[in-house]
């Protein structure tokens, strides 16, 4: 018999493509503090603040459930792994896409 190992309520990601793609400009949405799996910050430093502004560089899964999106916060000079509900398109990267011309 198998089991759902999802623990958070949400429904398993992986079924559908991800929400974001490399080098898409996307703003957190959320405070983001280390869980303790961020190197020489200590355990509950705030990392990523709501509204900071980053790319994408990676796509990962955890737990063959969620999507995980490395996120190069490039000011604040470090890398984050995040949730795609955690993340947010900007503006800038909504005006980006609708003005490409594929064919």
């Amino acid at each position: 018999m198998a089991t759902n190992i999802n623990r958070d309520g949400d429904t398993v990601e992986l079924v559908n493509p991800p929400k974001f793609e490399y080098g898409q400009k996307v703003r957190s949405k959320k405070y983001v503090r280390n869980d303790g799996t961020f190197q020489g910050r200590e355990v509950g430093e705030i990392l990523v603040s709501k509204g900071d502004v980053g790319y994408v560089t990676s796509i990962g899964t955890f737990l063959q459930q969620f999507y995980i999106y490395g996120i190069d916060f490039y000011e604040l000079g470090y890398r984050v792994g995040m949730r795609g509900k955690e993340l947010e398109l900007t503006d800038e990267a909504v005006v980006e896409d609708e003005g490409e011309i594929h064919g």
